[in-house]
């Protein structure tokens, strides 16, 4: 498969990441033409989504794939700690320009966790950003391949965000609560950090989603049940 996108910060080095996972839980990087921002990717077949699979055998999947994707990771990727305080940077100034969409609580519980989560973090593995039930294909060479990663080099706790927000595998208090306990409990992660981090970046996903409400009410019921 054919693909060429328009340069993106989030998006510059996914040749880099799938070349790193070298098929292993991904697809596969077949060949790229950097002048042209060009990737020729593995095809997925038959390619439905894991959504599709149910809530349940969702989480079955990314409680073994996650680990897999977990390749310890430097340069030339950029880092969880940069990205973050972008978003900080940016986040009051945005919240006030789109009229307040939410209570500022939420908006303090996010800027906590984008300033004091990167000071302490862990190692730091490959990290795909984006990796929710439509970003999770079926296979013929695996079950299930990853695609589409917007990758950073941080610590694992992140690494749920956008699991937990995935609507997709279902989108109510007890759909939001139960994926953030099982993630964490089964992978092994700090609750409290993996809370932060989703918190953090779906708020600052949400100005710019079409998926804004949803977003927002997945960091509330969050921050609500610490």
């Amino acid at each position: 498969m054919l693909k060429i996108q328009k340069p993106h910060r989030e998006s510059e080095h996914e040749a880099a990441a799938l070349e790193l996972w070298d098929g292993d839980g991904a697809i596969r990087l077949l060949a790229r033409d950097p002048e042209h921002d060009a990737l020729l990717l593995e095809r997925c077949v038959p390619g439905t989504p894991l959504a599709d699979a149910g809530a349940e055998a969702a989480l079955d999947v990314f409680v073994e794939l996650l680990p897999r994707l977990w390749k310890p990771a430097g340069p030339p990727f950029g880092t969880l700690t940069a990205e973050a305080a972008w978003w900080a940077d940016s986040l009051a100034d945005t919240w006030e320009r789109f009229d307040r969409p939410f209570e500022r609580r939420l908006l303090d519980a996010a800027l906590e966790a984008l300033h004091e989560l990167p000071r302490t973090q862990g190692e730091h593995v490959l990290l795909h950003q984006d990796l929710h039930g439509e970003n999770v294909l079926a296979a013929q060479r695996e079950p299930w391949l990853a695609i589409d990663p917007k990758p950073l080099a941080g610590e694992r706790e992140f690494a749920i965000a956008p699991i937990v927000r995935s609507f997709e595998l279902g989108h109510s208090r007890r759909d939001v609560l139960d994926r953030f306990d099982r993630l964490t409990s089964e992978l092994g992660l700090d609750r409290d950090r993996a809370r932060g981090w989703t918190i953090g970046q779906t708020i600052a996903w949400a100005f710019d989603s079409s998926h804004r409400a949803t977003h927002i009410e997945t960091a509330r019921w969050l921050l609500e049940a610490s």
